[in-house]
């Protein structure tokens, strides 16, 4: 349990690599801007990799593994996900056998002796979840992976999963625009000792400041298909991204920088993986870790995106 927090070198700031290889998810990538990211993360002291099979169906995990060779293992962490079965059509498979083989896969491509921390990506909809569990768990006693993380499974599923106390984190969508977790799985994670990474922190941009409350998406843009773009939803969300702005003003910081300070100084929140297409993504995300909220500041910043 609590795996994240026995790293004492680890300041909180990871990095989501699905643009590293991504290039089933995202158009114009390029691997040597992937392999040049990763570089740039490690050497400023990001310890945090979190990547995924479906990155590329495995190409990411392959750039980062090319890249860790020149750095000291001992003080990454790496995470990987697995559920999209290419057996099956990429659809989820969480039986015992997927995920063991998974887990053995993804050592090969990111060339190393064992992964930090392994995530079911995805529920699927018929194996046991307790099961799927105490299959990892044999790979953890085995000394390939050393902790185990669920993502995207809903409460329920958590649970069922976690029969044994074997489940070390949860990753999920969360972000000031999207508070669900708050409600719907935090106080079981807490009474378990289960630590919580949020992915989307920014919420697709809608943190950064780059969009205006005149601003309109033709139904070519993938905004016109998120409610968080529509109507009085979007402008309260602007509303609060404006209150990130008036507080960064004091501490020379963005709204994303804000709203990355607001997630470290989160008492909940174990690690940030905020995604970067480019070195220059990278290290204005994070100017964060020099901003410390004051607690009047903290509460305000909570108070606008209730």
């Amino acid at each position: 349990m609590a795996y994240l927090k026995n790293f004492t070198t680890f300041n909180k700031f990871g990095l989501g690599t699905n643009k590293v290889g991504g290039h089933n998810l995202f158009d114009n990538l390029a691997d040597e801007d992937g392999i040049a990211l990763v570089k740039a993360a490690l050497d400023s002291g990001v310890t945090l990799l979190d990547t995924a099979f479906a990155y590329g169906f495995g190409r990411s995990e392959e750039l980062i593994g090319q890249v860790i060779k020149d750095y000291d293992r001992s003080q990454l962490i790496i995470a990987t996900k697995a559920a999209h079965d290419p057996a099956q059509n990429y659809a989820f498979n969480n039986s015992p056998e997927f995920l063991q083989a998974s887990v053995d896969s993804a050592l090969q491509r990111l060339d190393v002796d064992y992964i930090d921390i392994f995530y079911i990506h995805f529920p699927d909809e018929s194996t046991d979840k307790r099961l799927a569990v105490q299959a990892l768990q044999e790979m953890k006693e085995a000394g390939k992976i050393r902790a185990i993380g669920l993502s995207n499974f809903n409460l329920d599923q958590i649970k069922e999963a976690n029969q044994d106390g074997y489940v070390d984190i949860v990753e999920d969508a969360y972000s000031l625009v999207d508070r669900t977790a708050e409600q719907t799985t935090w106080a079981y994670l807490q009474e378990h000792d289960i630590e919580f990474v949020p992915y989307y922190p920014l919420a697709s941009g809608l943190l950064t400041g780059k969009y205006t409350k005149t601003q309109t998406f033709t139904n070519d843009d993938w905004q016109s298909r998120n409610p968080n773009f529509q109507g009085a939803r979007y402008q309260a969300i602007l509303a609060g991204v404006d209150i990130l702005a008036g507080i960064g003003q004091a501490y020379n910081a963005s709204p994303s920088q804000v709203a990355l300070a607001w997630y470290l100084k989160n008492p909940n929140i174990a690690a940030l993986i905020p995604g970067a297409r480019i070195a220059a993504q990278l290290h204005d995300n994070l100017k964060a870790l020099d901003v410390t909220l004051s607690d009047e500041d903290y509460q305000k910043i909570d108070a606008a995106f209730k």
